[in-house]
């Protein structure tokens, strides 16, 4: 049995905060990365948690990612937020993109910040749910390192590019909660867990990887070398190629294929991109958005066995607020060592 230690969210951040600092991350840039690797954990999402904390301790060592970096905001129009990240952590770009995406959504309808020049962002759905907590439709878009082909061919191009969309139970921005919370990779798995089963000299499921001919394989170590399987066959690279459109292309930042991996010290900075777009559901709804989201959201709780996209994390959120979180104690002496 896995030796585990539980600790609470509070105490999570805060061994975050100060293996970031130790590192060389201002105080300023490791804070919002801190409090999201906590939420991350609280969600039952463990892979991107702690476990990242090591590698983006790492990162900011070599210089994949600038630490101290400073974002720099602009407004090109009435209901468009830029922010260049610097080649730093996105969490303080989006943090800072967010102070003004929020009330500029509630004042227009309708927002939409623009990252660049940024790092991997983790877990989109813990940025999406903070729109929805403020009472707003969230949908996010980060683009990655190319690593699933295009149908037909065996070259990855497109990265596994999440979406993630988070609807706001009421819509008024009064205490408000995500009601749903889709959140989910263009892959059939996210790259990480392939990285997990490397790490622990595990073969894959099958329908996980592909080996660099394009073939099926169950070796991780050969799908790392290869490519990830898309969602759905073509569907999947359809919606790749969606967030690479958003997240890139519409944002300046690097295309898949010109981003360096956000594994390992090699390549520099990636330089990727997000996206985040911000909506009133009142304004359209003409006020009736709530009642539309209870029917919906009761359709699917009625069904027995039924669960919503979002149900699992808010399950999850709820425990570890009030027990905390299981933490695999290796991993805890490999944190505290950075500490």
């Amino acid at each position: 049995m896995t030796a585990t230690e539980t600790l609470s969210l509070g105490a999570i951040e805060d061994l975050a905060f100060r293996a970031l600092v130790k590192a060389g991350t201002s105080p300023q840039n490791a804070r919002p990365l801190a409090v999201a690797t906590a939420m991350t954990e609280a969600d039952g999402v463990a892979s991107h948690g702690l476990a990242y904390i090591p590698i983006y301790a790492q990162h900011v060592v070599c210089g994949k990612v600038d630490g101290t970096a400073i974002p720099i905001l602009s407004q090109p129009r009435p209901a468009v937020i830029c922010a260049d990240a610097a080649t730093g952590f996105a969490h303080a770009a989006i943090d800072q993109g967010f102070e003004q995406l929020i009330p500029l959504a509630r004042d227009m309808g309708i927002a939409l910040l623009a990252v660049n020049n940024s790092y991997n962002c983790g877990v989109l759905g813990v940025h999406t749910r903070r729109l929805a907590e403020a009472g707003l439709l969230g949908l996010g878009f980060t683009n990655a390192p190319a690593s699933i082909a295009p149908s037909g061919g065996a070259t990855p191009v497109v990265g596994t590019n999440p979406i993630s969309i988070a609807a706001p139970a009421t819509g008024t921005g009064e205490h408000d909660s995500a009601a749903l919370l889709i959140d989910q990779s263009a892959s059939t798995i996210a790259k990480s867990e392939v990285m997990k089963y490397a790490r622990e000299g595990r073969s894959v499921p099958e329908g996980w990887v592909l080996d660099e001919a394009g073939q099926p394989t169950t070796d991780p170590a050969a799908g790392l070398k290869g490519s990830m399987v898309p969602s759905g066959g073509y569907k999947g690279v359809g919606i790749a190629l969606l967030v690479e459109l958003l997240a890139a292309a519409m944002t300046g930042a690097n295309l898949g294929t010109q981003a360096s991996p956000f594994s390992g010290t090699a390549g520099g900075p990636p330089r990727t991109g997000q996206v985040f777009i911000a909506i009133d559901p009142q304004v359209s709804s003409a006020g009736g958005y709530a009642d539309k989201l209870r029917c919906l959201v009761e359709s699917i709780h009625a069904q027995e066995g039924a669960r919503l996209p979002g149900d699992g994390r808010n399950t999850h959120r709820q425990r570890a607020g009030e027990r905390g979180v299981e933490v695999n104690a290796a991993l805890l002496e490999t944190v505290r060592s950075l500490s």
